[in-house]
């Protein structure tokens, strides 16, 4: 499984919010960081097939997305930041509903269900509404939904921004299980989160991917530095002064 990006750029009017980005991803943990504007956002929406790019190519295992069309869809998983759930459904309900929209058929989803609330340990909870959950209850909720139907492509933005220590290095560890046989992007601020469970890190700036590399490989790239908290930090340092590191 290779996803690859062929000299993807998106313009929005007047403003080039990526700029010929070129990467091929296989499987393992992928951690997209950067500050703000940076271009992450974007990034993931043309990865998903959510928007199409103004120039380049995206490819699945050699063949345009586009083309691909609904088989495409079917192999992603998308975990977006916590805006927008549905607060009235129950966690379970929550999930019927996007299986539903995946395609999963009738027969095979409430045992899709169950296996991705054990996943998640989130059995429990799973028949109260989601506003009642905590903030990494809802992160959990929403990692369930998008391993619905055992996509091969999965996307987490911001998987950990909020939450405690404790949930962070929970979340963190449901993501380490997931690799594998998939392709995972997490594209993240918590440095400290990523470092310990990423394949390799993709530096973007300003649109344009500057880096891309192992943790040790980009900490050896800028000498001097003990962690990658203290790459990023001397690559955007000025660029993003709100970092956390969290130190778990």
């Amino acid at each position: 499984m290779v996803l690859e990006l062929c000299d993807v750029s998106k313009k929005y009017r007047d403003k080039e919010a990526l700029s010929r980005v070129s990467i091929a991803l296989d499987s393992g943990i992928y951690g997209l960081l950067g500050p703000n504007g940076a271009g992450k956002s974007t990034l993931m929406n043309i990865v998903t097939g959510n928007i199409r790019p103004t120039g380049g190519r995206v490819l699945w295992e050699g063949k345009e997305i586009r083309e691909l069309g609904g088989k495409f869809r079917s192999l992603i998983g998308y975990a977006p930041q916590q805006q927008g759930l549905y607060d009235a459904f129950s966690g379970r309900r929550f999930l019927s509903y996007m299986g539903t929209l995946k395609g999963i058929p009738k027969k095979e989803l409430r045992a899709e269900i169950g296996r991705v609330l054990a996943y998640v340990n989130m059995e429990e909870a799973a028949d109260r509404v989601i506003g009642t959950y905590s903030g990494g209850m809802k992160q959990r909720i929403l990692i369930a939904q998008a391993i619905l139907g055992t996509p091969k492509l999965v996307v987490l933005d911001e998987p950990t921004a909020g939450l405690d220590p404790r949930e962070r290095v929970r979340v963190r560890e449901l993501i380490r299980a997931l690799s594998g046989d998939r392709t995972i992007i997490v594209s993240t601020h918590v440095v400290s989160d990523i470092a310990p469970i990423a394949k390799e890190i993709l530096l973007l700036r300003a649109g344009k991917l500057i880096d891309r590399g192992t943790v040790e490989a980009l900490c050896a790239k800028y000498k001097g530095s003990r962690d990658l908290e203290e790459v990023y930090m001397r690559i955007f340092g000025e660029e993003e002064t709100n970092v956390s590191a969290g130190g778990v």
